[in-house]
């Protein structure tokens, strides 16, 4: 299964990093606040960034590898584009 990395800036200007393996149905699902608890209380503003060619295991190393990146950092990666891996 083909899973992707993703970046997604929210209402209040924070940013949220996940990982799935259908981008824009989980981003509808963060819309209606049927996804993480992250999005009760705010609500996804735009699509930032989507890394794709994951399989489960490397999908979830490279999110974590991101969220542990500084915030200026994830911006710059989200520059570089909605692109595959």
């Amino acid at each position: 299964m083909n899973w992707s990395v993703y970046i997604i800036l929210c209402t209040d200007d924070s940013l949220y990093t996940g990982i799935t393996t259908d981008v824009s149905r989980r981003f509808a699902q963060h819309a209606s606040q049927q996804g993480a608890k992250y999005f009760r209380g705010r609500q996804p503003k735009q699509l930032l960034y989507v890394e794709t060619g994951h399989n489960r295991s490397s999908a979830g190393k490279r999110e974590i590898a991101i969220k542990k990146l500084k915030r200026q950092e994830k911006l710059q990666l989200a520059a570089t584009g909605l692109e595959a891996k």
